[in-house]
């Protein structure tokens, strides 16, 4: 079942994202969905942040397809899958090897290589209800 969540800033949406990771035990995979300005790399950078990492550090990977953040608990994958030609090419840079117990995987835009994802992830969706507040549904997908 989909918790639902309201946010009205981006300290807020970063607190849900801690909130989401404070369940995460490694391997799992983050699939984020949202148009654009929805929040993702902001609830990435929040994720980031609840592990340990450098939030300042964390930048939308649209035009490196992925950046790699070092947290105290774990390693955060992070992938943009907006520019992407297809799971290819993703595949090419070893996508399914980042799905291992050592790390977390966030995929934003992950509509688009849907076929790639694990059975077994999370979904988050953002979605803009102002100018400063978000609707996000997190829903595991089994």
């Amino acid at each position: 079942m989909a918790r639902i969540y309201r946010s009205r800033s981006l300290a807020q949406t970063e607190a849900i994202a801690a909130e989401v990771a404070a369940d995460l035990i490694g391997g799992e995979c983050i699939a984020l969905h949202g148009d654009l300005g929805a929040g993702k790399t902001q609830f990435a950078r929040g994720i980031v942040r609840a592990l340990g990492g450098d939030p300042l550090g964390v930048s939308s990977p649209t035009f490196v397809l992925l950046n790699v953040y070092h947290a105290a608990r774990f390693d955060v994958f992070h992938l943009d899958a907006y520019r992407v030609s297809g799971p290819e090419e993703l595949e090419a840079i070893g996508f399914s090897e980042l799905l291992g117990p050592g790390g977390i995987v966030i995929v934003e835009w992950a509509e688009r290589i849907a076929a790639l994802l694990p059975a077994d992830h999370l979904s988050v969706r953002l979605s803009a209800t102002g100018a400063r507040s978000r609707k996000i549904e997190v829903d595991r997908v089994q």
